[in-house]
């Protein structure tokens, strides 16, 4: 019994691994601990259905000191770093559930928690936000379904209304407003899933790229459960727009405990007061690197915009084979068709102008800068064809622990590339990499503000696009109220893409001094290549396994 937060994908390995070095004692035994602390985390089924209950979570809460007591019982002597390191990583999933039992208790404040299907696989190694189980990811199967298909599918959406139903019960107490007041959104995106899916129109998308689904041949249970979800989260979107008035609270957790959650689950070395020194500072040299970068770029021709989608696309697939050449030339990316094809799967087509948000903006004017944070899905085929040696490592963190690593890395990606020569053919691709950033550090540094209750979410939109350069984002869009609402939903994710890449520049940092001192020569692949060796975790635990033995700068 127990509870479940951003269901991963099923990534198994389909290459061979070098064989990982002798675990130490210690280690086996941690790994058995995690093996079942996360059987521990999924929750009980009652009667089919996941138990979210009062009872169930104040069950789960008191079990709490028991994990922590048998965690510190594993004897770390004979550990390596890495594995030490190991420990440290599960001792922050556990401090992460300790948070959301004390602070913020998604499945009693948040309506947001009980959207559960998904068209698509994320683009990072498990959903973004806080999602009850189970996660029905329809992505993941193969259309038309085969009859195991057609069951398990089935199965899994017939728990939708049950859940729905213990959903009105667990959050009546709730008082958080803005969790209301754009909760009903997640919710009409499910129903218009499940209206697509059953019209043979649902769009999917994972490592392999866009396709279609479709219920052709499907049973009739599976049809009837497709209806009766659709129609149980229409009913539950219109409840919570309805309750949204009443539910008046504060939103945010506060300084305090967004600082616990700093330290004893993200392990960053970066409190509350510092993220906003360094997510101002980014914003302020990325507007003001855009300025210079535009001066210039004064005498170069502006950059074609094409309207035909065919054109689009062919323009699109030479600079992303750039992209993807440069990858490849600076060893930052092995040469491995999966990853090739993990990060040209994600390719976008042309968007009409009245139809386009922030980011089409950017790409109809050249896909290379989004396209360079698109590494994700580069790291998506790692986890699933070269997993961690570590059993620990291999599996995607929970509770959104991976934030700082996976967002702030691909963000990183967006400059690194520029630097590195990405748009030396097209200078003025540059200034889409500074505007790219600087609508990271804004809607941060909102994020930030709706944590301490200082703004709400409808401020915090309005920051967030004042400040994003050329008025390509809009404070009433769709993106801008989803982006705003994750961050509130899961504290530090988003400032994640700006912190996550400041802890990047200190692990090439850290590892140029070492090279330095050692008096050999250090490639950028090399350092990169160090980097990923240690797998999707908190950055500052990459930093000790390359330090180990080092000198510090």
């Amino acid at each position: 019994m127990a509870l479940a937060f951003s269901g991963a994908p099923a990534m198994a390995a389909q290459s061979p691994v070098p064989a990982a070095a002798p675990a130490s004692r210690g280690h086996a035994e941690l790994v058995t601990l995690f093996r079942e602390w996360r059987a521990f985390v999924s929750p009980r089924m009652v009667a089919g259905v996941p138990d979210y209950s009062a009872a169930a979570m104040t069950r789960q809460a008191a079990a709490l000191p028991a994990w922590r007591a048998r965690l510190a019982a594993i004897d770390r002597s004979g550990m390596s770093v890495a594995e030490a390191n190991d420990a440290r990583y599960v001792e922050s999933e556990i401090n992460a559930l300790d948070f959301f039992q004390r602070v913020l208790r998604p499945w009693a404040r948040d309506p947001g928690f009980y959207q559960n299907v998904f068209a698509e696989m994320s683009d990072v190694p498990a959903h973004e936000g806080p999602s009850a189980e189970p996660n029905v990811d329809l992505w993941q199967f193969r259309y038309p379904l085969t009859r195991a298909d057609d069951r398990r599918l089935a199965t899994l959406l017939e728990t939708v209304p049950p859940l729905l139903a213990q959903a009105r019960t667990n959050l009546a107490a709730s008082t958080v407003h803005d969790l209301w007041a754009y909760g009903d959104r997640a919710f009409i995106d499910q129903v218009e899933a499940l209206a697509a899916l059953e019209a043979g129109t649902l769009s999917l998308n994972d490592l392999d790229g866009r396709r279609t689904a479709s219920l052709a041949g499907a049973s009739a249970r599976l049809k009837a459960a497709v209806r009766n979800a659709r129609l149980a989260s229409e009913s539950f979107a219109a409840w919570v727009k309805a309750e949204a008035p009443r539910r008046v609270g504060p939103s945010g957790v506060g300084k305090d405990n967004y600082n616990w959650y700093l330290k004893n689950v993200l392990l960053s070395p970066y409190d509350y007061d510092q993220q906003v020194v360094i997510l101002q500072r980014e914003l302020d040299r990325s507007l003001a690197s855009l300025r210079i970068e535009e001066a210039r770029n004064r005498a170069a021709p502006p950059i074609p915009e094409l309207s035909d989608p065919a054109a689009y696309r062919r323009m699109a697939e030479g600079r992303n084979q750039r992209l993807w050449e440069l990858l490849v030339s600076t060893g930052i990316t092995p040469d491995r068709p999966y990853y090739r094809s993990a990060l040209f799967g994600q390719l976008g087509d042309y968007t009409p102008p009245a139809q386009r948000n922030f980011f089409t903006h950017v790409t109809a004017l050249d896909p290379l800068p989004l396209s360079s944070h698109q590494f994700h899905w580069i790291e998506l085929a790692r986890l699933k064809y070269e997993p961690h040696a570590s059993p620990i490592r291999a599996t995607p963190p929970l509770f959104n622990i991976y934030a700082d690593r996976s967002e702030g890395f691909a963000t990183a990606m967006e400059e690194l590339l520029a630097q590195a020569g990405l748009y030396d053919d097209e200078p003025h691709g540059r200034e889409l990499v500074w505007i790219m950033l600087a609508n990271r550090a804004a809607r941060g540094l909102a994020s930030l503000r709706v944590q301490a209750n200082e703004i709400d979410l409808a401020q915090a939109g309005q920051f967030h696009a004042a400040w994003t350069p050329r008025g390509w984002s809009d404070a009433n869009s769709k993106l801008v109220g989803f982006e705003q609402l994750l961050y509130l939903r899961q504290p530090g994710y988003g400032p994640s893409y700006i912190i996550g890449k400041t802890q990047l520049d200190r692990l090439l940092a850290v590892q140029s001094h070492a090279a330095e001192v050692a008096g050999r020569p250090l490639t950028l692949g090399a350092a990169m290549t160090r980097i990923f060796a240690s797998g999707i975790v908190q950055p500052s635990l990459i930093e000790r396994e390359l330090a180990a033995g080092a000198p510090r700068p």
